[in-house]
């Protein structure tokens, strides 16, 4: 099962400087809205062994202190509802506000588990004043200071205690292929083409993920595992920020799935949230198929219409450009098999072994061709290279000097992989490693 750690709390208290501190990265999602920029960022956490997903829920202002606190409600409403755990985080600095107030009561209708992060915490003077915190009735309170890393250590101890430690298993060894995307953009017509009103063909598997369904596709020659994120929900829950909603349920649907189906509004284009999403599902090493919807709506198309608007996709997701585009109209059901047969490929291709020999015989003509460049005098011996047995495509490249070897080398050899062999759609990692 997926651990989902959600970071809420009134603007300034802390959040994405806690945020950067356990992920000790940045990772950004960016969305703008009505001039709004809003900053969502989405990590990873490793401690002890044990890794679990964090999104910072962050805080704005818009108009009137009301509404402010309006917003503030929506977005923990979501976390609580998408979370497994929450990281109520407050500034000791200021003590209880009436938005902590409100936030706290939520909190405490709720069945989560809940950890008050008393933030700003710089000396001993400060942890005595954390005691105020205890009367908002949410249990302990955490002590730290986000901005040194002090107290983090402990609260990361405590907090792996409450996570799953073990995933849930499906039998079934079926690809799984998510549809992701922005809210609108033709997510839920594409999934309802694809499963027709044949109930044969479809039988429900318990999700590994809260609230995500999982259905078993059997036609037409294709067997796969389809990863729904279009809103399989009950209305009264359809009331939250829908880019920050469609961005947690995307994180969720890419971590259960082999390959991503990204849908995109062809008459709308790619624009920051469709990145948000292809950075994901990159960083995750998941398989990516980029289908342009509602292709049948674009007026004035002609005979390079596609290959134009495939130039347009490559040059935004730059420089992972070896993806696949597919032109569908889901309510049409122009070529949605042909995304499917292509996101079965895709996964086909992340899950590709080369033979270490047929490897070596390859690369080594592109290696003697053009070297690694001399660093210092010292010249780069690249001996050979094998696959590393991961999950997606990895390859070590055993040289003297790793050390030196640059990322434009290390490009160059990730192209020729994807010249030689076929990795269309698939994240490639090259690692150097010493001889």
């Amino acid at each position: 099962m997926a651990n989902m750690v959600a970071i809420v709390g009134r603007p300034n208290v802390g959040k994405s400087t806690l945020f950067n501190r356990l992920t000790e990265s940045r990772m950004a999602i960016v969305e703008e809205t009505s001039g709004v920029t809003r900053d969502r960022h989405y990590g990873k956490v490793n401690w002890n062994g044990l890794e679990f997903s964090i999104i910072d829920t962050g805080g704005y202002v818009r108009g009137s202190e009301d509404i402010f606190e309006a917003e503030i409600r929506r977005q923990v409403e979501l976390a609580i509802d998408e979370a497994n755990i929450i990281l109520f985080v407050v500034d000791v600095t200021i003590g209880i506000s009436h938005l902590d107030e409100a936030v706290a009561a939520l909190l405490r209708k709720s069945k989560k588990q809940v950890m008050v992060v008393s933030n700003k915490v710089d000396n001993n003077e400060r942890i005595s004043l954390s005691s105020e915190f205890y009367s908002l009735g949410l249990g302990d309170i955490y002590s730290l200071s986000a901005i040194n890393g002090s107290g983090t250590g402990e609260l990361l101890d405590e907090l792996v205690k409450h996570l799953d430690k073990e995933e849930v298993v499906e039998e079934t060894n079926l690809p799984k292929i998510a549809i992701v995307g922005r809210p609108n953009v033709g997510k839920s017509s594409l999934l309802n083409s694809l499963l027709g009103t044949e109930r044969s063909i479809v039988t429900d598997i318990a999700g590994t993920t809260r609230d995500t369904i999982n259905t078993h596709y059997n036609q037409f020659g294709k067997d796969f595992i389809l990863v729904d994120t279009a809103g399989i929900r009950k209305k009264a829950k359809v009331h939250e920020d829908i880019e920050f909603y469609s961005v947690m349920r995307s994180v969720k649907a890419i971590e259960d799935c082999n390959v991503c189906l990204l849908m995109v509004d062809a008459q709308v284009g790619i624009e920051a949230q469709e990145m948000s999403i292809f950075r994901l599902a990159e960083k995750n090493r998941k398989g990516i198929v980029i289908v342009v919807n509602k292709w049948d709506l674009v007026e004035s198309k002609h005979s390079k219409s596609t290959k134009e608007y495939e130039e347009y996709v490559q040059k935004k997701i730059a420089p992972f450009i070896d993806v696949p585009v597919v032109f569908t109209s889901a309510t049409t059901k122009q070529r949605i098999l042909k995304a499917v047969e292509v996101a079965l490929e895709v996964n086909e291709n992340r899950i590709r072994k080369i033979p270490t020999s047929k490897l070596n015989d390859v690369m080594q003509i592109d290696i003697e061709n053009y070297p690694p460049p001399a660093i210092k005098g010292k010249y780069i011996k690249i001996k050979y290279v094998q696959q590393l047995p991961t999950y997606a495509p990895s390859f070590a490249f055993f040289c003297n000097l790793p050390q030196y070897v640059n990322e434009p080398y290390k490009r160059y050899l990730e192209n020729k992989l994807r010249e030689h062999f076929n990795f269309s759609g698939v994240p490639i990692q090259v690692f150097m490693r010493k001889k």
